[in-house]
């Protein structure tokens, strides 16, 4: 099993109680049941909220160097698949970069790692990070991808990439990409026609029949029940 699959594999159990994605289109929405807080937008989220977004969003952190390499970085983490696109085409070094604004206390971490790199290489190899064939990359990386087994001397540089790889699994698989790649739905409408009538009769029960052709109608399962005041169904 790949490294892909194993990543696979823990995100689908995950994923699946923390996330929930809304797929409907606006327009075949006949009223809007979406969370709501005094004063918020639909969704739960305020005005404020959104504010701040759009404000983080139109900085920039990473300096284009320092995104080269993410962009490196990443796709070493997360590379394409036969059946799944690498970490870049699922945009996660845009994610990262707004973690580092969202969540300052990343930033000196984080630069201070890319950083590592090219004093490393150049130490090494007597080039930057970048400027390092994919070989000689991949040995840099393997010094720091494997906390058990990296030089107690590296402990920085292995936390750095512990946060790095943390980021990406989280901005893949969390991602349009990501979704369909570990086949997770979230919410989707479902078809429930009663208890199946094996199981009611292996219980000693059964459907009325008089009520079957009221209650149990598939072509009229949008539609919204309707109760007089006394409770009973009318519609």
């Amino acid at each position: 099993m790949n490294r892909r699959e194993n990543l696979k594999l823990l995100f689908t159990g995950s994923l699946a109680t923390g996330l929930l994605l809304t797929q409907c289109n606006p327009a075949d929405k006949v009223e809007d049941y979406s969370p709501r807080i005094s004063g918020g937008t639909p969704g739960g989220r305020t005005a404020e909220e959104i504010q701040r977004d759009q404000q983080l969003l139109s900085e920039t952190f990473f300096t284009e160097e320092e995104r080269k390499k993410l962009d490196v970085l990443v796709d070493i983490i997360l590379p394409a698949g036969d059946d799944s696109e690498s970490a870049t085409e699922a945009g996660v070094p845009d994610f990262i970069e707004f973690m580092m604004k969202d969540q300052p206390s990343f930033q000196t971490p984080m630069r201070g790692g890319l950083m590592w790199l090219d004093n490393y290489s150049d130490d090494t190899y007597g080039k930057k990070f970048l400027n390092l064939s994919e070989k000689e990359r991949m040995e840099v990386i393997d010094l720091i991808a494997w906390p058990d087994k990296a030089p107690k001397a590296l402990g920085g540089a292995v936390r750095f990439f512990n946060t790095l790889r943390n980021l990406t699994c989280t901005g893949y698989f969390t991602s349009e990409i990501g979704f369909k790649y570990i086949g997770y739905k979230g919410n989707t409408p479902n078809v429930w026609d009663g208890v199946p009538d094996e199981v009611m009769k292996k219980h000693g029960f059964e459907y009325p029949a008089e009520y079957m052709a009221r209650y149990l109608k598939p072509e009229e399962r949008g539609i919204v029940a309707v109760w007089d005041d006394e409770g009973n169904l009318i519609g």
